[in-house]
C-alpha cells in the first residue's frame, strides 16, 4: 500500500505530539488536575509552549467509573475546545469520543480531529468525521464495550488482528469523505489487550508502520508499562519514553502523551540520531 503523508507532521520531520486534556474529576493519571475549566485550558497552553500539534480533549473517563451522560460530555468539552481552537488557531484540537452527538458538537465548536477510542462502537462517529472532513482516529479494542477492562482475552495473533480492523475502518473512514492524510490508525494499548499483548504490538510495530496509514500511538504510563518494569502510575515515565523511542525510530507518526517536554526530547534525539534533524545548538568542540 502506498505511503500516505500525514498531515499531522510539522516541518522539522518529528512525530506529531498529541496532548492529553481530561476535563474529566477522575481520569486514572491525572484524578482531576483538569476538570476545572481554567486549570484545563492552562494545561492547553503549557502543551502547546511544550510543542504539541495536537490537542486531544475528552470529558469521560477511559475506564470504569460513574455514568457520564452524553449532554454531561458535551458540557465538559464544548467550552474548552472552543477556548483552545480560538486561542490557538495554528494546534490541531482533537475531540476524545465514542458518541456522534458529542463529535458533531466538537466540530462545530472548533475541533478538527475525532479520536474514536471506542473503535467504531457508535457506527455514525465516523460518518459524521467525514461529513465534515474533518481527521479521524481508527482504533482497536477487538469488539471491548466502552469503559471495561479486558478480561482473559485472546487473539491468534494480535498484530494481524490489529491490522485487519484499523485497516478496514481507515477504509471506511476515506469512504465517508474523510481525507486519506487526516487519518491515523492507533493499535490501543491496553484496551482489549494484556501486557503481552502491548509488548508485541511494540516489537512489531514495522508491520503496522508498512500497512501506510500513519500509525499514533497512545503509550503514555499505560498500564502495559507498569506491568512490564514493574512500577506504579506514578513512576512510568521512564518506561514510557523508552517505548517510545523505540516506535519513533520505526516510523510511527503520532504520539498520544501526559509529558509534552520529555517526549518532543526524546523525538528529537531519535530522529537527530538517525540523520534526520540537526541539533538545535551545537557549539561543543566548534567554537
Amino acid at each position: 500500500m502506498k505511503q500516505i503523508h500525514s498531515g499531522y507532521r510539522g516541518d522539522d520531520a518529528l512525530p506529531a505530539v498529541m496532548a492529553i486534556i481530561n476535563r474529566t474529576p477522575d481520569s486514572f493519571y491525572d484524578r482531576g488536575a483538569t476538570f476545572a475549566l481554567d486549570d484545563a485550558l492552562d494545561r492547553v497552553d503549557a502543551a502547546v509552549g511544550a510543542g504539541a500539534r495536537i490537542v486531544d480533549i475528552g470529558g469521560v473517563k477511559a475506564g470504569p467509573g460513574e455514568d457520564v451522560s452524553e449532554a454531561e460530555e458535551a458540557d465538559r468539552v464544548i467550552p474548552l475546545i472552543e477556548a483552545a481552537a480560538r486561542r490557538h488557531p495554528g494546534v490541531t484540537v482533537s475531540v476524545d469520543t465514542w458518541r456522534s452527538g458529542v463529535a458533531d458538537a466538537a466540530i462545530g465548536a472548533g475541533a478538527s480531529l475525532v479520536n474514536d477510542t471506542w473503535s467504531g462502537h457508535d457506527p455514525e462517529l465516523v460518518e459524521v468525521a467525514g461529513a465534515h472532513r474533518v481527521g479521524y482516529v481508527c482504533s482497536h479494542t477487538g469488539g471491548a464495550v466502552p469503559r471495561t477492562r479486558p478480561h482473559r482475552v485472546h487473539y491468534d495473533d494480535v498484530v494481524a488482528d490489529v491490522i485487519a480492523e484499523t485497516t478496514a475502518l481507515a477504509e471506511r473512514a476515506v469512504a465517508c469523505g474523510v481525507p486519506e492524510d487526516l487519518i491515523l490508525i492507533d493499535p490501543t494499548h491496553d484496551f482489549g489487550k494484556n501486557t503481552f499483548h502491548g509488548l508485541e504490538l511494540l516489537r512489531r510495530v514495522d508491520e503496522l508502520v508498512d500497512t501506510g496509514w500513519p500509525v499514533l500511538m497512545a503509550l503514555s504510563n499505560k498500564d502495559f508499562i507498569g506491568e512490564t518494569v514493574g512500577r506504579p502510575l506514578e513512576r512510568r515515565v521512564a518506561g514510557t519514553l523508552a517505548a517510545t523511542a523505540w516506535a519513533a525510530d520505526r516510523g510511527v507518526a503520532a504520539f498520544r502523551v501526559h509529558e509534552v517536554g520529555d517526549t518532543v526530547d526524546v523525538l528529537r534525539m531519535t530522529a537527530a540520531i538517525r540523520g534526520d534533524v540537526r541539533p538545535l545548538a551545537p557549539v561543543r568542540g566548534l567554537v
